[in-house]
């Protein structure tokens, strides 16, 4: 009933717990006080041996709390759940010592519902009604009642029996009184239960609402430090494109030169080779070129409207240019929208051309890349799947939230600027890598249909 999953990191939850060892340590120093008030300072009668006994054992089980606080085992919701209810118990005990429902201070029974409230997930609060109002109902009916509110009664056999009259209006009155208290101790029993559900209910949604908060500046800040390295890195590329045109045409002009020098008929196997560097600087200036045309353009000029059946057509036949010799298995929904729109923008493009080139060079050849589509009105999901080694496993949990440098060759930044992309568009991208072998990038992005209604419903 009360396994399931928290959220909390094990660094909030074991703070959770000092704050329950510091809390207690002022419980407990409080509750010393007001015992030694009572006894020798109002001169009340209270069973003194009992209550010491109960100081003594939550006195016991902080000292169990603190060695918890310093050892390396995790701490859990359940246990912090646990350790608040002991504070009940104990806070019950000293209230049963100490008239019961009827002692003033029972209100202390919300600070535990309200730290409950706080501290754990909304089903423990609502666990922590239950218990706090159990433990007020049953000290109702079980308690030491303290001595101002014990009843007094007069021995009839010291009375004139002139006075039997205001006896029986004295008892007569004490019935009434009697009554009008069980129905202020009803009251205060309504009372508590009604707090406690004000309380477990608004706590909550106000430590939801300041967790949700806490998570959308976490996420903005997120984005606002990808964004800016984005934006860093698109200076450094134009900065690079700027430097490259002029030693790129130095280099044309050179395999120009040294393809005249060396014609096929005397030197084949050279000029094959020359050959295959102008293509290769004929790849790198089309390149340039679509990078500096794409920077001076704005979305609405980069991108245009098309169902997604030809978006995704035209993705892979681009893609296929480049990659003419890799083997790509397509598997598309046979229950698919045909009416369904997405801007056809460049980068989201550039995007998943990069995931397939990634998957292309990571796979067995004879395998190939595995591409699965499907979309309705609203979203479209797209899966890219390898059948290489797989993702390394200490980069997989980060993988497209920071630039990591590759290994084998490149920069690392291909997978960053993609979930960039992806994540600016408003889309989910997730990396995993496959029982059976490989990686899979799962990609859903929103469609034009659900923005246009997103936008008549504002």
């Amino acid at each position: 009933m009360l396994s399931h999953t928290s959220n909390h990191s094990e660094d909030v939850v074991r703070k959770n717990l000092r704050w329950l060892f510091i809390l207690r340590n002022l419980m407990i120093l409080s509750e010393g006080i007001l015992i030694i008030l009572c006894i020798y300072g109002l001169n009340i009668r209270i069973p003194e041996q009992q209550l010491w006994l109960v100081m003594v054992s939550i006195i016991v089980v902080n000292v169990y709390t603190s060695m918890r606080i310093q050892s390396e085992k995790p701490v859990t919701d359940i246990e912090i759940f646990s350790h608040i209810s002991i504070d009940v118990f104990a806070i019950t005990s000293l209230l049963y010592l100490t008239g019961g429902a009827s002692n003033p201070i029972t209100w202390v029974f919300l600070l535990p519902l309200i730290i409950t409230a706080i501290m754990l997930p909304q089903a423990f609060a609502w666990y922590m009604v239950i218990l706090t109002s159990s433990m007020y109902t049953m000290l109702i009916a079980f308690n030491v009642p303290l001595p101002s509110i014990e009843p007094h009664m007069i021995n009839p056999a010291m009375l004139h029996p002139d006075m039997e009259h205001f006896v029986a209006l004295q008892l007569t009155h004490e019935m009434r009184d009697h009554e009008y208290f069980n129905l202020h101790m009803f009251g205060m029993w309504s009372g508590f239960v009604f707090s406690a559900g004000l309380v477990a209910f608004f706590v909550v949604e106000l430590a939801k609402t300041l967790k949700n908060q806490e998570r959308s500046l976490a996420e903005a800040r997120e984005n606002a430090l990808r964004d800016e390295r984005v934006v860093a890195l698109g200076t450094l590329a134009a900065s690079a494109a700027h430097d490259m045109g002029t030693p790129l045409g130095t280099i044309a002009i050179v395999a120009h030169e040294l393809e005249q020098d060396f014609p096929s008929h005397r030197f084949p196997e050279l000029h094959e080779k020359v050959i295959i560097v102008q293509q290769q600087i004929e790849r790198c200036k089309k390149a340039l070129s679509l990078m500096s045309a794409s920077a001076g353009e704005m979305r609405a000029e980069s991108g245009r409207v098309m169902s997604v059946i030809d978006y995704i057509d035209g993705v892979l036949e681009q893609w296929r240019t480049h990659k003419a010799g890799a083997k790509l298995c397509l598997f598309i929904d046979p229950e698919i929208d045909t009416e369904a729109s997405i801007i056809a923008e460049r980068t989201l493009t550039h995007a998943i051309i990069n995931v397939l080139n990634n998957a292309a060079e990571a796979t067995q050849a004879e395998l190939g890349v595995e591409f699965h589509a499907r979309w309705d009105r609203q979203y479209m999901h797209l899966k890219i799947r390898d059948f290489g080694p797989g993702m390394p496993a200490e980069l997989l949990e980060f993988a497209g939230k920071n630039p990591v440098v590759s290994r084998k060759r490149g920069l690392g930044v291909g997978i960053f600027l993609t979930y960039s992309t992806i994540k600016r568009l408003g889309g989910q991208i997730n990396f995993t890598n496959m029982d059976s072998g490989g990686a899979c990038v799962e990609i859903t992005l929103p469609l034009l249909e659900a923005e246009a209604e997103d936008d008549d419903r504002a």
